[in-house]
């Protein structure tokens, strides 16, 4: 039989970065498989703000590539379903009114126990576990219940999540046996930690994929980062496709032990998804990009500008920090007096030059340096501050040949009367 997972957030808020790690395991180990990967909304009502977070939760998805099989569902379109099936429970004895809610009677003797498919076997004694509320008074049913009766609906085979839902696991059996249905294989997932070894949440340094698409994370960057959260190809494979993490996936190799989210890494492994795109590919992301940030910088300026800064950056948010200068006039710098002298004589130096490219204006600011007995990388600097407004920048020839010699000299003059 084929797998069919499922991936149930809540829509309180952005998806963040911990959730489609545990989402993107069920998805791989699906595909993987050949199997179906549904997914469930885990609400309680039907406000505004719970339409906007699924709508957020599926471009999310569909940014980073994670699709879904058959339509969306909905917890709360299973409520008055729970309901009957819990008051079936009291008839048959497994369950009983209490103060107007319905609560389940968990087993007094004995153990429930499952193989679990990321941490072997895992028992619980039974006198640990409550007669827990199947039915709030209102109505409404618990997660505890809904979860595992939908999970028994959908005929899920594996339900793989985070190990904080270890706890529940012992409740959800005991309710899918009452209800004769059969048990899907538990698979629990390590946490994630931040830098600081504390556990990762939306309230502790967990980002939203909003937010890292928003920063300059690229979308098949990201999947390969958190596929290595918690798993392992083999001790020395890093970059994968798409392709090859579906081919590659397993939950033997998903570890027991807690997975830091190191974003150093993940601005490493960005960077090498950058700098292997074609110059054409790149320049259309930055151009999205920015787009998506709202800039209104010239198309064709970001395109020219790309090459320059491909090998130089390592997150698309970085571009225009570190490009900016191509597309608005820095502020005038405070140089010292001699400082102001190299500028001077760069200004002087290039007004006379006939072609206007980056060998010629290599040739003609070394020749420059080498007259006035300065080394080229103190003769350079000044200029390059003068020019782009920092002292770390794409190129400087190539920077002089896009900005054009008209706004060129202009900056090399403001510079250099500056005082």
């Amino acid at each position: 039989m084929n797998p069919r997972v499922r991936m149930a957030p809540s829509p309180t808020g952005f998806l963040h970065i911990g959730g489609v790690r545990t989402f993107l395991f069920n998805w791989l180990f699906a595909r993987q498989h050949g199997g179906e990967c549904l997914l469930r909304i885990e609400n309680t009502d039907t406000s505004r703000e719970v339409a906007e977070s699924v709508e957020q939760i599926q471009a999310s998805l569909r940014w980073l590539g994670i699709d879904w099989d058959g339509p969306i569902t909905f917890q709360l379109d299973a409520m008055e379903r729970c309901k009957v099936v819990a008051e079936r429970l009291v008839e048959e004895g497994k369950a009983y009114v209490d103060d107007g809610a319905i609560r389940f009677r968990m087993p007094d003797e004995g153990v429930t126990a499952w193989d679990d498919g990321v941490r072997g076997r895992i028992e619980f004694p039974n006198e640990q576990l409550e007669d827990l509320v199947l039915v709030r008074s209102d109505g409404r049913s618990t997660y505890n219940f809904a979860s595992p009766f939908e999970d028994a609906e959908d005929e899920i085979t594996h339900v793989i999540r985070g190990d904080d839902h270890i706890s529940n696991t012992p409740k959800q059996i005991q309710i899918l046996q009452a209800l004769d249905a059969p048990l899907p294989v538990y698979a629990h997932a390590p946490n994630l930690l931040g830098d600081d070894g504390k556990k990762l949440s939306k309230r502790h340094g967990a980002l939203s994929i909003e937010e890292l698409r928003a920063a300059g994370y690229v979308a098949p960057a990201l999947l390969n980062f958190l596929a290595l959260l918690g798993w392992s190809y083999d001790d020395k494979t890093t970059i994968m496709s798409r392709d090859e993490l579906i081919e590659r996936f397993s939950l033997e190799r998903v570890g027991s032990s807690p997975a830091t989210l190191d974003y150093q890494k993940l601005d490493w492994m960005n960077g090498v998804y950058l700098r292997a795109m074609s110059p054409e590919d790149y320049g259309d992301a930055l151009v999205t990009y920015l787009r998506e940030q709202d800039s209104e910088w010239d198309a064709e300026r970001v395109r020219q500008a790309a090459p320059l800064v491909q090998e130089k950056i390592e997150r698309l948010g970085q571009f225009p920090e570190f490009a900016g200068f191509f597309f608005e006039r820095p502020p005038i710098p405070g140089l010292d007096q001699q400082e102001r002298s190299i500028v001077a004589a760069a200004k002087r130096a290039l007004e006379a030059l006939e072609s206007w490219d980056a060998p010629a204006v290599d040739v003609r600011l070394r020749a420059m340096a080498d007259a006035d007995g300065l080394k080229p990388r103190d003769a350079f600097q000044p200029i390059r501050v003068a020019v782009t407004g920092s002292k770390v920048s794409p190129g400087l020839f190539e920077s002089i040949e896009l900005l054009g010699r008209d706004e060129t000299l202009a900056r090399l003059e403001a510079a250099a009367g500056a005082v």
